[in-house]
């Protein structure tokens, strides 16, 4: 694996935009990590996420406790890991301990043999060793190492225990992997405490690691406290190696985690959206069409989603977005979409999921443009100006 900054923010925020290369693929960044459930996004085979931008589309965010009722490790391993078994070569696999969705860390039932996680199996208990035994099996281009991760509620001797279990994993996961921690992502946790976040990725740092993955986020932290903690871990990490964060999803939440010097962003946004009905139309081609002069044009601003299972849409035979070149927007209407999820048909998660992953995919190339011709810092201040002003007006009427 390689990494390289390209180019840095000039303005008061961090962000950064860079280049990840792994094998033959190669990623700008920011970017986002497709969620997935055991290799493939929710309701997208492998045919249709080819229909996906690329290269944005190559990083796909896999999660080794999804694999613990099965497929066997055996198989698994004999088929030649997920690369494989998905007939995804060219992707990105990067596997991460823990999601919001089927697999939950549970800090209450951790101990110092394993961490917890909440599953649709129920609980699970998963030691280094094992953790490490699904890692070789599946053979992700990127791991991270197991961690204790706890939320913001937690007292400081709960934090100190989270830091000193997750280091002690690492130590043990490096040990057992064959590549001796060569593709591995450094977890830095400590909860609300930003003494002991510093203090994780000081320690993370002097590892053999790749890159960091910074967890415990989205467990009831604070705006406030996110911004601090963010800062202070990433100015605590070697700025030459990636930073991915977990559960940090929302418009606003990636544009803040941009602006601390994150570069990966590990969420089920886009998974929650389509579940919910809701599609994403916020104007994100900002750069290309609404800076003139280095001023923004804030009357192209929309809200950030619609529900199509609402009345509303059952007689608008317009495009979701009529800008949007995803497959979705090409071929079906809103009322189409508004007909399937009410009367239940799984073609509205595909579509809908097809056209929400092609939308955020676009807003973080939108990003990455803003911080290549220095104007981050004004897309993200319009960005969440106009947000401001629509929910103002919404509340109004």
């Amino acid at each position: 694996m390689r990494f390289a900054v390209k180019n840095v923010c000039t303005g008061g925020a961090k962000a950064r935009a860079g280049l990840l290369q792994i094998g033959s693929s190669s990623v700008e960044t920011p970017a986002l990590l497709l969620s997935t459930r055991k290799g493939l996004p929710a309701f997208m085979s492998c045919d249709l996420l080819a229909s996906l931008p690329l290269p944005d589309s190559l990083l796909l965010n896999v999660c080794p406790t999804h694999f613990i009722e099965g497929p066997p490790s055996k198989t698994l391993s004999n088929i030649g890991g997920l690369h494989r078994m998905l007939g995804l070569p060219d992707h990105i696999l990067v596997a991460t301990v823990g999601e919001p969705i089927e697999s939950l860390p549970s800090s209450e039932a951790s101990n110092k043999f394993g961490a917890s996680f909440e599953t649709p199996a129920g609980r699970k208990l998963v030691k280094p060793s094992d953790y490490m035994e699904l890692i070789s099996c599946m053979k992700p281009n990127l791991w991270a190492s197991l961690a204790d991760e706890v939320p913001a509620w937690v007292n400081d001797k709960r934090n100190k225990t989270s830091v000193d279990r997750t280091l002690r994993w690492l130590d043990a996961c490096i040990a057992l992997d064959a590549a001796a921690g060569g593709n591995s992502l450094g977890v830095v946790v400590g909860g609300s405490s930003i003494e002991q976040r510093k203090l994780c990725a000081t320690e993370v740092s002097k590892r053999n690691v790749s890159g960091f993955w910074i967890g415990g986020f989205g467990l009831g932290e604070s705006v406030e406290e996110r911004c601090n903690l963010l800062n202070a871990v990433t100015d605590s990490l070697p700025s030459e190696k990636p930073r991915i964060v977990s559960r940090l999803g929302l418009p606003e939440e990636v544009l803040e985690g941009v602006a601390s010097g994150i570069d990966l962003f590990d969420s089920t946004y886009i998974y929650q959206l389509t579940m919910g009905g809701f599609a994403l139309i916020f104007p994100v081609d900002m750069v290309e069409r609404e800076m003139q002069n280095g001023v923004f044009n804030s009357s192209a601003g929309d809200s950030v989603k619609i529900n199509l299972r609402a009345t509303t849409y059952r007689k608008d035979t317009s495009r979701i977005v009529e800008s949007c070149s995803c497959f979705t927007c090409q071929n079906h209407t809103r009322a189409y979409l508004n007909h399937l999820l009410n009367v239940h048909e799984m073609l509205a998660q595909i579509l809908l999921e097809i056209h929400n992953t092609h939308h955020y995919l676009r807003f973080f190339r939108s990003i990455r443009e803003a911080i290549k011709v220095g104007e981050f810092d004004l897309f993200w201040k319009q960005f969440v100006e106009n947000r401001r002003s629509h929910i103002a007006a919404a509340a109004v009427l």
